[in-house]
């Protein structure tokens, strides 16, 4: 009996690593060069496969040291036999000279992308190439001056006889000027939220209605022209809203997620259509909440006279 258990125990122990490493994701990380030169632009590939029971997920990299995005990054994913294929494509040039390094990223709690080197090295110069010589400057004749004159009275003459029957017309009394309805921005921005929830859109139409939700609501309440700015240019100015360092990297998050869906087509899960659609609704939320700090009197400053 005890010889039974124990070659069993020698079958788990050999048997755990395959059993178990099967749900691990497996993750390949490449450059399109290792050698560029300054402000050369060059692809950086993320491959991620998550096997059936696998967790992890694509890192979310809004920058990288060194290194500049020319572009949105491409990321397609499918489904082949239980498995979930992520391929990314991330488009980077650099202006700063040497060897650089790009980080790696995490894709779940016990599995990172490797470290890869780039280097950035300036074009080289060919001593035996032969200088050429300063041109001379080459003058440009004058363009003859044509006879607008006559095109500039005739002008003038008819706005003068429109000036003249305009003003012959009676005058009427002054037309009443509706006074457009105030609305508050936060409760535009709230409504809005409510019926994009009730509402059946979803996919890129979705991730962009949310988005523009928060940036009216930031064009409005804080005057900040969020509406033509895109998401790593807005970051930025969201450090002046108030938000915490918490709420602030999920906002962030969120709207990265939302630019991979609106321009990588990639497909996100329902549990992210909702913290996505929550982190924007707390966001709101605190930076309405630091606003009406800011409306309400300080202690001291009141009393009477």
């Amino acid at each position: 009996m005890k010889t039974g258990k124990g070659f069993f125990l020698i079958v788990s122990l050999l048997a755990a690593p395959f059993l178990f490493g099967q749900t691990q994701p497996a993750v390949e990380v490449s450059v399109e060069k290792s050698r560029v030169l300054l402000g050369e632009p060059f692809r950086l590939r993320i491959q991620l496969q998550l096997p059936e029971g696998a967790k992890g997920q694509l890192p979310v990299i809004d920058s990288i040291p060194h290194f500049e995005f020319t572009q949105p990054p491409v990321i397609d994913s499918s489904n082949e036999k239980g498995a979930k294929n992520i391929k990314a494509v991330y488009y980077l040039s650099s202006f700063d000279s040497g060897h650089w390094v790009i980080p790696s990223f995490r894709i779940s709690r016990d599995v990172k992308t490797d470290t890869i080197g780039v280097d950035v090295v300036f074009s080289e110069f060919d001593r035996e190439q032969p200088y050429h010589d300063i041109k001379d400057i080459i003058e440009v004749k004058p363009a003859k001056k044509k006879n607008w004159w006559w095109l500039a009275g005739g002008g003038l003459f008819v706005l003068l006889v429109i000036i003249y029957l305009l003003t012959r017309k009676k005058r009427k009394g002054p037309v009443p000027v509706k006074t457009a309805a105030i609305v508050d921005p936060f409760r535009e921005a709230m409504g809005a939220l409510e019926q994009l929830k009730k509402s059946a859109a979803g996919g890129k139409e979705y991730y962009t209605k949310l988005t523009d939700i928060f940036r009216l609501y930031l064009l409005r309440r804080k005057g900040i022209l969020s509406l033509q700015e895109t998401t790593g240019d807005l970051i930025p100015f969201l450090k002046n809203t108030g938000l915490s360092v918490e709420e602030l990297s999920g906002l962030r998050q969120s709207l990265l997620l939302s630019d991979f869906v609106k321009f990588a087509k990639y497909q996100p899960s329902p549990a992210e259509d909702q913290t996505c659609y929550d982190e924007i609704s707390k966001a709101i939320q605190a930076i309405e909440r630091v606003h009406q700090q800011s409306l309400a009197p300080k202690e001291g400053t009141g009393g009477q006279s």
